[in-house]
């Protein structure tokens, strides 16, 4: 008997804190600043190092590039830039070897699908993610103001 009203204890004690259930699938959740997320791409910035591709311990990221179409600038432009999801572990190697900040983190985790085929995702997907870029990126998502320092 006296087992049974201490567990009842427990469960009145427990009944009157706060609840902690979030709303999730109606209320996004929150993500910490440093959340590493699914990748925002942004092609113009993109110079073909490959640097990205070859940090990559999964090897999920595979990019070509092109000769510039203009004879008079030197370098590569980007033609496809593809990242298997299905492999990638969202280490955040990717984002921190990239010299132009062509490839930066997002707050965005749902990748849910029914078809493994899905989680191949073109430069196209990736260059349209640019919601919910981390804080210590989005500011390099605009062009900065002539004249004066951000």
């Amino acid at each position: 008997m006296k087992g049974l009203a201490k567990g009842l204890g427990v469960t009145l004690k427990s009944m009157t804190k706060e609840k902690i259930t979030y709303a999730y699938p109606d209320v996004p959740m929150a993500m910490p600043d440093r959340f590493r997320g699914v990748q925002h791409f942004d092609p113009d910035k993109c110079i073909v190092c490959n640097q990205c591709a070859r940090v990559c311990p999964t090897e999920c990221i595979t990019l070509t590039g092109k000769p510039n179409p203009d004879p008079e600038k030197k370098g590569k432009v980007i033609d496809t830039y593809d990242i298997n999801f299905e492999i990638c572990i969202l280490c955040d190697l990717c984002t921190e070897v990239c010299p132009t900040e062509a490839i930066v983190m997002t707050n965005n985790f749902e990748l849910a699908t029914y078809s493994r085929d899905d989680l191949f995702k073109n430069m196209k997907w990736l260059n349209e993610n640019n919601t919910n870029v981390r804080s210590e990126n989005s500011k390099n998502l605009t062009p900065a103001a002539k004249g004066g320092a951000n």
